[in-house]
């Protein structure tokens, strides 16, 4: 900002017109611009670019909630016509199951480690990683491989690793002197979380890494040029200024963790299908279960809704508290 004062003419007063300025310009350039009114043309451009994303979300995220909604207010096994009206009894049902009340744990325990454990593991990897070194973009590769991967094949993949007494873990763990669990780290009830959640990171850690290094092209060279002027350590310049910078980036990966992690299910299904007893159920594998193995469609719709509604919340929530400073910034 310019500490310069203006210049007055020796007859000019303050708050009068600069000379060459006349009364009707000044008064036109001190009033405030009017909000341009959008036109009927700008409008109907709007809509046909709008239209068709509107469309598609009406057939396949719209139609499905209302179907899912509308199931769960019947008792019905997937075949004949849904006339066993029920009401509200299917969600009674299930917000009062123990085992829905463990997956919803899960799940929120799943959306906690994995901010706790994948945010200071991605970030001090990016930092690292957008240091120039030999060898960085085949590090860079190597880290993001797990999660170019789907989701499916990385977990056969463990899963064979993890098989007990047979695989390859429990076979590096006995070279070392170390006794692996008799039932595996799969099927032991008190390991089985932990087990999957230690896979999760391996598959997701690779994103986390990437949306940091995108975020960090964005500093510009003359902010470490500054902090190294003021005689700021690598560390300093790292976190006292490049790591507040990258805020939004790191909201935004919270966000995505928080919704893929409430959505989870091919990898635990895969792994342990929520077993053992119940101890890696998440609140997808839940309903599927309820509707594909044991026939409750009506219990699996509501279930279903459940999700939707706390993954919404939860949403808005983030969105409301978190994510609107960037936003407003943005304005």
């Amino acid at each position: 900002m310019s500490l310069t004062p203006p210049i007055v003419a020796p007859d000019q007063g303050v708050g009068d017109p600069a000379p060459g300025v006349r009364p009707d310009e000044l008064s036109s350039r001190r009033r405030p611009r009017a909000v341009r009114r959008t036109t009927g043309r700008e409008r109907l451009e709007i809509l046909v670019f709008v239209l068709p994303a509107l469309v598609l979300m009406a057939l396949f995220v719209g139609w499905p909630v209302l179907s899912a909604v509308r199931m769960s207010l019947y008792r019905w096994r997937g075949f004949g016509p849904m006339d066993d009206f029920v009401g509200l009894d299917n969600y009674r049902r299930v917000l009062t199951d123990d085992v829905f009340t463990q997956a919803v744990t899960h799940n929120l325990t799943i959306v906690v480690l994995s901010i706790l454990i994948q945010l200071p593991l991605g970030l001090g990897a990016a930092l690292l990683l957008n240091r120039r070194m030999r060898g960085r973009g085949v590090v860079r590769t190597l880290i993001f491989v797990p999660y170019v991967l789907a989701e499916v094949i990385a977990g056969v993949i463990w899963f064979q690793l993890l098989i007990p007494e047979t695989g390859v873990v429990d076979g590096l763990l006995g070279g070392v002197g170390v006794a692996a669990p008799d039932q595996g780290f799969l099927g032991t009830p008190g390991l089985a979380l932990g087990t999957v959640m230690a896979v999760l990171t391996w598959k997701y850690l690779g994103l986390a890494i990437l949306l940091f290094l995108a975020g960090l092209q964005s500093v510009p060279e003359e902010v470490y040029e500054a902090a190294q002027l003021d005689g700021a350590s690598w560390w300093q310049t790292q976190w006292r200024v490049v790591v507040p910078l990258l805020g939004p980036t790191i909201r935004t990966w919270c966000f995505l963790s928080m919704i893929g992690s409430l959505q989870l299910f091919d990898m635990v299904w895969v792994l342990t299908g929520g077993g053992p007893a119940n101890a890696t159920t998440t609140m997808a594998t839940y309903l599927i279960t309820q509707g594909t193995q044991r026939g409750n469609y009506g219990i699996a719709g509501a279930a279903s809704v459940v999700l939707f509604v706390i993954g919404v919340v939860m949403a808005a929530l983030y969105q409301r508290l978190v994510l609107r400073r960037d936003t407003r910034i943005e304005r």
